[in-house]
Parts: C-alpha cells; sequence; structure tokens
C-alpha cells in the first residue's frame, strides 16, 4: 500500500482517509437512504434490486454483507430464510439499521461492527459476501478483498455493486455537471451536510474502472469474475468464485 491513498480529489495518509471516512457516515448515517433516493431518482433501489437477485441468497446459507449499515441489502435478502451477518466499521450506519429492522419486525438479522480490512470472522465460514456502495471508500480495496477471499468458503460467491465510469457517449459528461454541482446542494438542502457529499461524488471519480476493479478482484484469488455495467457502467455489478 503506497504512502497516501485517495480521500475524494485529495491524497491523504491512510489513517487519516480512515477516521475521515468515518466522519463521513457518521455525519450522513440519519439521511443516508433519502439522499440515496434524491442523488439516484429513486434507481438506487432497482441497483439493489438487480444485485441482490444475482446473490441468489438460499435458504441455510451464512451471508455476509459488508458495509450494510442500514440494511438495504440485507433487507432484500432476509425472506430466504438465510443466515445474515450485516457488518460495518461506522456505529451511527448500524444503529439506522437496527432500528429500521426493529420498526420492519426483523430480528433474526445479526449487526456487528467491523472493518472490511480486518474481519474477525474465520476462515471459510460464509457462502457469499456482499458489498454495495461501500468498497469505494474501504482506505486498503486489495486488503479488504483479500479478506473477501479469506472469509468465503469453498465455491462461495462475492458479489460487489459499486459506482463505475459509464461507457455511454455524451452521458458521463451530463452525469459529471449534475453530480459536481447539485449533489453537494441536495447534500446541504436534505442534511444540512454538503462537504460530505462533494467526498461521495469525488471518491467514485477516484475510483477504478471496470476493468481495473475486475482485475483486482482476480487478484485477490476470485475467479470467474463477472462484470455487469448498468447504465453503461455508471454503476456495476462485480462477482467472482472462490474455488
Amino acid at each position: 500500500m503506497s504512502d497516501t491513498v485517495s480521500f475524494g480529489y485529495e491524497d491523504v495518509a491512510p489513517e487519516e482517509k480512515t477516521a475521515r471516512v468515518r466522519g463521513v457516515f457518521s455525519n450522513v448515517a440519519s439521511k443516508y437512504d433519502l439522499m440515496n433516493d434524491a442523488m439516484s431518482g429513486g434507481l438506487h433501489r432497482r441497483w439493489k434490486d438487480r444485485f441482490v437477485r444475482r446473490v441468489k441468497p438460499r435458504k441455510g446459507e451464512h451471508i455476509l454483507d459488508m458495509a450494510g449499515g442500514t440494511g438495504d441489502i440485507a433487507f432484500r435478502m432476509v425472506d430466504s430464510d438465510a443466515a445474515i451477518t450485516v457488518a460495518d466499521i461506522n456505529p451511527e450506519m448500524l444503529a439506522v439499521g437496527m432500528e429500521r429492522a426493529a420498526k420492519r419486525g426483523l430480528d433474526g438479522l445479526v449487526w456487528t461492527e467491523a472493518n472490511a480490512e480486518t474481519l474477525q470472522f474465520p476462515d471459510r465460514f460464509f457462502d457469499a459476501y456482499t458489498i454495495a456502495f461501500g468498497i469505494r471508500n474501504v482506505t486498503d480495496i486489495p486488503k479488504a478483498l483479500r479478506e473477501a477471499h479469506r472469509v468465503l468458503k469453498r465455491g462461495g460467491r462475492f458479489f460487489c455493486l459499486e459506482f463505475s465510469t459509464t461507457e455511454w457517449p455524451g452521458f458521463g459528461e451530463v452525469y459529471d455537471a449534475y453530480s459536481h454541482h447539485l449533489v453537494p446542494k441536495l447534500g446541504q438542502a436534505l442534511a444540512g451536510d454538503a462537504d460530505s457529499y462533494r467526498y461521495l461524488i469525488e471518491s467514485i471519480r477516484r475510483f477504478p474502472d471496470m476493468p481495473t476493479f475486475e482485475r483486482m478482484i482476480g487478484e485477490a484469488g476470485f475467479v470467474q469474475t463477472k462484470v455487469e455495467p448498468l447504465l453503461g457502467g455508471l454503476v456495476a455489478i462485480h462477482s467472482g468464485w472462490k474455488i
């Protein structure tokens, strides 16, 4: 790992990024889902539905939903009767998720504070590992991918939903203009926090493109890696298998 990592458009020390990302999500936790609707026009719901259809959770499986604090992915899998552990580095995000679960009468989920780079779970424990819109906020992404591989059983499935770079001509420019100019203003209006949402947009720009991230997944030990672009690659579902 290099001496510096990206925090939006800034390059900072790894320990500083970890602390600052934790602060961002502490600030936005209570408004996180509202802002997702505002920023994506509600499309994030369809992306997450499609993502879970790709995961195909099954009864009796053990699934780790990493960076899943508010419960959006876990709630979509809970009817499968899989044993789902929701993990997040941020306790405020977990608190929002647990409150939402209680309101829905969902008491079968396990909630735990965890760092994707140093998971406390044993080797070969989970049947599937999911992470949605979380991997770009990890300080050491290759290390987190290796940890995902470690905690999966042989035959285990890795799925990641993340923003990427659209390949549709013209669309990328329109989205860039929208996200850079309007999203921070939405963050200020709806969550009282423009800076955190400015970071979230900048972090998308600094995230590896689809071929690069697929290669990183392979380098972590996964095979049969695959990328499914959505909106031309604005968002992508990445997957791989552990054998």
